[in-house]
């Protein structure tokens, strides 16, 4: 009797340098994702929502209109894992790509709709991310979870502290949160001088 065999699921390390996302490579994703299919618009909006707000994929696809006040600019924001839920501001550029989707949401109570009209599925947005790295020139391992990275990443280098990241980012244990500080190259600014 012959052995099935599969293959092995791959390394991260082995085909992606870090797990997050510079502010630089989103912006290329987005603009990649938003000549993906007829729902360019949609892939952009999930992106952006995503990296600013440093969704999982899971609270992105989850994400519910009722969770969304156009006229206050506020995001009401639902962590999945057991983290803490909080509340955020949108900015103009989000309550107008959100204005647009809503238009054209057909009274779903689900923001990121699917081809069919049903919420997008996880998978969706990891093939629709999957495609669009390779677009963007960011290679085939890109994933959404990089987008939360990056934000994390990117509210550390900004300056942020520490506990004002783990509150945003929803993480019940700061631990999870110190990582994105301890990698941050504005820590060692001014270790040599020319």
């Amino acid at each position: 009797m012959a052995t099935l065999s599969f293959p092995r699921k791959h390394k991260n390390i082995d085909v992606r340098s870090r797990e997050y996302l510079t502010e630089h490579e989103v912006e290329k994703l987005r603009k990649a994702a938003r000549t993906i299919g007829r729902h360019g618009h949609r892939n952009d909006t999930m992106i952006l929502i995503s990296y600013q707000h440093g969704l999982r994929v899971g609270e992105l696809v989850n994400l519910r209109w009722d969770q969304v006040d156009l006229s206050q600019g506020l995001l009401h924001v639902r962590r999945l894992k057991r983290g803490i839920d909080s509340v955020h501001p949108i900015t103009g550029v989000e309550i107008r790509m959100l204005r647009q989707l809503h238009r054209v949401s057909e009274g779903s109570p689900y923001v990121f709709l699917s081809e069919r009209g049903g919420p997008m599925t996880t998978a969706n947005v990891r093939k629709m991310t999957q495609r669009a790295g390779v677009l963007a020139g960011l290679g085939p391992y890109v994933h959404p979870h990089q987008w939360r990275h990056g934000c994390c990443f990117k509210l550390a280098n900004d300056g942020r502290d520490t506990r004002t990241i783990q509150v945003f980012a929803g993480h019940k244990n700061i631990a999870h949160t110190a990582r994105y500080c301890e990698i941050i190259p504005s820590r060692f600014k001014d270790f040599w001088r020319d």
